[in-house]
């Protein structure tokens, strides 16, 4: 299946109402929560993800808009990880500095940021923003009409865009796509955006930067994670502490919670 509609069409034809039901109280798509509106087919994520084994090497770039535009979860999902499958093969050591890669991995970026609210759900963040935005922050860009390079100040600026955005998925989206360079041994873009969302309202963004900041202590440096602690731990909302410290000794993590007392006001 190379368009979006045959495979729309055959997703839709696996739908799973018991799975679907689960799947809309799980993701919080009732009145008033954060995942309002969304509708499910019923699919668990590794049946998706066999579809995108099998679709994606030939179906091109630009059927994937229809899949990110599509009413179903799981649709939206096909599309995401198309366009990471897409990225990740243009990535490879042999790839990183060749030209036509560098444009190719542009491309998917651009559409990535175009189309950035269709992933509006944590799910659809987390198995897409390490995977496009986070590697692409780590390699060579064209963006801008750029000459090929690796451009900081001008990645800074795209992330940043989306850290200031009203759109809580794309808050989110800048929060963890800094897994991927926490991955990598970067630990810069994981404390920058830590910083700027320290007071957002949200607790799936409480949870992010938590998250994000154990990550960075496991995988870098537990010293560095106190360090911020240090400064941001007596203002950090309570679910971001306690996700950033969940890899400490117990002992430790007492002290943390016992000696700082965050205060936040949580939407949900």
């Amino acid at each position: 299946m190379t368009k979006a509609e045959d495979l729309i069409n055959y997703m839709v034809s696996l739908q799973d109402e018991e799975q679907r039901k689960n799947l809309m109280r799980f993701f919080k798509t009732g009145q008033g929560e954060y995942g309002q509106g969304d509708d499910f087919i019923g699919l668990k994520v590794p049946q998706t993800r066999e579809i995108v084994k099998a679709v994606s090497k030939d179906m091109p770039i630009t059927e994937v808009p229809q899949l990110l535009s599509s009413r179903w979860h799981e649709v939206r999902l096909c599309g995401l990880l198309v366009m990471v499958d897409k990225f990740e093969k243009s990535a490879t050591k042999r790839l990183v500095n060749h030209l036509d890669a560098i444009h190719q991995r542009d491309a998917l970026l651009t559409l990535y940021l175009q189309e950035a609210d269709r992933a509006n759900n944590w799910d659809l963040v987390d198995l897409s923003a390490p995977k496009i935005l986070g590697h692409w922050l780590l390699l060579p860009t064209c963006i801008g009409g750029l000459q090929p390079g690796m451009h900081e100040e001008e990645k800074e600026v795209i992330v940043d865009t989306l850290a200031s955005s009203d759109s809580l998925w794309r808050n989110r989206i800048s929060m963890v796509c800094t897994w991927k360079t926490t991955q990598e041994g970067n630990p810069t873009w994981c404390l920058r955006y830590a910083e700027k969302h320290l007071h957002h309202p949200h607790d799936l963004m409480h949870k992010a930067v938590g998250w994000m900041l154990r990550e960075l202590g496991k995988r870098i440096s537990m010293d560095l994670l106190r360090d911020f602690l240090h400064q941001h731990a007596h203002e950090m909302p309570r679910t971001a502490l306690r996700y950033a410290i969940e890899q400490m000794p117990e002992e430790e993590r007492r002290m943390w919670l016992t000696s700082s007392s965050p205060s936040v006001t949580i939407k949900s």
